[in-house]
């Protein structure tokens, strides 16, 4: 079956089968940051923003995704400018094998597009569906609340410049 949706931005015309995952269908499509982990929802490799809400892929049939927007890390950033939160994960060693971090990121970015100064307690609900198994979790928390502080100073910023 055709779907039509929207990935990072870009209107996306896919075959879907009746039986294929969003999380099969991006990678089919090339997005690779979105990882295949448990296959059954718990461990959030495969998270993904899909209409504003951080989503585990690996349960979404393809089908129903049409007509929605999809973001997947690719989205957020590149090499030479990344975004606010994938230079914090670095820099808070909130990284190690990586293969937890598309996903931590996006649910991450999925708090702070809600809430600019959210707690260390609703950070830690917010990432409650990802697993790491590297890292442990204080790392990625003190990566988020760096990237809420940048985030809000970067806002400040800007609208000093408009006054």
């Amino acid at each position: 079956m055709e779907i039509v949706l929207t990935i990072n931005g870009k209107k996306t015309r896919a075959e879907a089968g009746t039986s294929e995952t969003l999380l099969d269908l991006l990678r089919r499509l090339g997005y690779k940051s979105v990882k295949y982990g448990c296959g059954e929802g718990f461990c959030g490799a495969c998270t993904v923003i899909m209409d504003g809400r951080p989503v585990n892929s690996c349960l979404v049939p393809a089908v129903t995704a049409g007509g929605r927007e999809v973001i997947t890390v690719e989205h957020l950033g590149t090499p030479q400018k990344p975004h606010p939160l994938q230079e914090a994960f670095v820099e808070a060693g909130a990284v190690q094998c990586g293969f937890c971090t598309p996903g931590m990121i996006l649910s991450a970015k999925a708090l702070l597009d809600k809430k600019s100064n959210p707690s260390e307690e609703e950070i830690r609900e917010a990432l409650d569906g990802n697993l790491c198994r590297c890292t442990g979790y204080v790392q990625i928390v003190e990566a988020v609340q760096l990237a809420a502080k940048r985030m809000k100073e970067k806002k400040r910023k800007r609208e000093k410049k408009i006054k």
